[in-house]
């Protein structure tokens, strides 16, 4: 009975220094853009991000990474400081995100996957959301081999993706589609892409395109940054570039040598882009395992971030900074997520 109450009582007291500590977050963003079809729930228009970072500059404080983790060692962090920062390396980080932050004078971090860097072709959950979630028919069956293993699924009615099924999947969210929908098939097609390791996902994307008999390119509108567009990105003091490994593979279902090599060049490869020391990373996905943090720590950066969402106080992993999603709010409903992240 004393133990199971000094437990609760343990409890009790770390959820008390959460309220009455200083309180800092971190916001996840991908991409500032207006699109037609969003599964993922990536983008914040630029009008909706102005007034994001507006309500920012008003009501927190906002602090880039390097200067939240300079505090937070110091045991000196403002309280509501709030940092901004962007996953996998869009291009329109550049072009639609980086000018507000100009404007607003708001700092922020980008972690990119080096191994997209001046690619013509997409991310790959966009290249496939391209070739799965258009209007039009697609063969009854898909078959793929990954791995000396066949996968094979019938579409039944989800062949035939009607106007009005893509209207209607424009408010949809990937992991809340309707069983036998296309967006379901996108979703599993998806999960079964996403912990391969690049070269099998890259094989399964080409059978899939000549599958689907697709003729659509990449969409410049979801291209990954150029290399000249990094360099401008990171020019100036308000932009901090991160790495978010090569390829953007789910870490835990790839072997110790590759999670290292992952992690390793794409810290590498920036360091050698901009001739300045890279020392945060973002783990894609979120997702990690006690050894990948590990990892992460060995070969030099300072800190890490996952996808968990809490505040951050002084017990927080500096290799597991948990952030909060961003959605496509405006400033009034900005207001009120900011409102019940910092429990005001």
């Amino acid at each position: 009975m004393v133990i199971r109450g000094f437990g609760r009582l343990q409890r009790v007291i770390q959820q008390a220094q959460k309220r009455i500590a200083s309180k800092a977050l971190i916001l996840m963003y991908h991409r500032v853009a207006e699109v037609d079809l969003d599964p993922w729930g990536l983008c914040v228009t630029p009008q909706n991000f102005a007034e994001q970072l507006e309500v920012l500059q008003k009501y927190a404080h906002p602090l880039s990474l390097k200067q939240f983790v300079r505090t937070y060692r110091d045991g000196n962090i403002p309280n509501r400081a709030v940092v901004i920062t962007f996953d996998d390396g869009y291009a329109d980080n550049f072009h639609n995100a980086k000018p507000l932050l100009e404007e607003y004078n708001t700092p922020a971090t980008v972690f990119v996957s080096t191994g997209y860097i001046g690619q013509e072709r997409e991310f790959w959950w966009d290249e496939l959301e391209r070739l799965l979630l258009k209007p039009g028919k697609l063969p009854e069956k898909l078959s793929l081999t990954i791995n000396g293993s066949v996968h094979q699924w019938d579409l039944g009615t989800a062949a035939d993706y009607t106007l009005e099924d893509y209207q209607r999947d424009r408010t949809c969210k990937a992991w809340e589609a309707a069983p036998g929908s296309r967006m379901d098939f996108y979703y599993t097609i998806w999960q079964v892409l996403r912990p391969l390791s690049a070269s099998e996902r890259l094989q399964a994307l080409a059978d899939t395109h000549t599958w689907s008999t697709s003729k659509s390119t990449a969409r410049q509108t979801y291209r990954p940054l150029l290399l000249e567009e990094l360099s401008a990105l990171a020019d100036g003091e308000l932009v901090e570039i991160g790495a978010h490994t090569v390829s953007h593979p789910f870490l835990s279902s790839q072997s110790t040598k590759l999670q290292r090599d992952e992690i390793l060049q794409s810290k590498t490869d920036l360091e050698k882009i901009l001739h300045r020391p890279v020392t945060s990373f973002s783990y894609p996905f979120g997702d990690r395992t006690a050894e990948t943090v590990e990892l992460t720590k060995s070969v030099g950066f300072n800190c890490a971030c996952s996808t968990n969402e809490d505040i951050i106080w002084q017990q927080s992993d500096y290799f597991q900074l948990p952030r909060f999603a961003v959605g496509n709010w405006n400033g009034e409903e900005f207001i009120k997520r900011l409102s019940k992240w910092f429990h005001i």
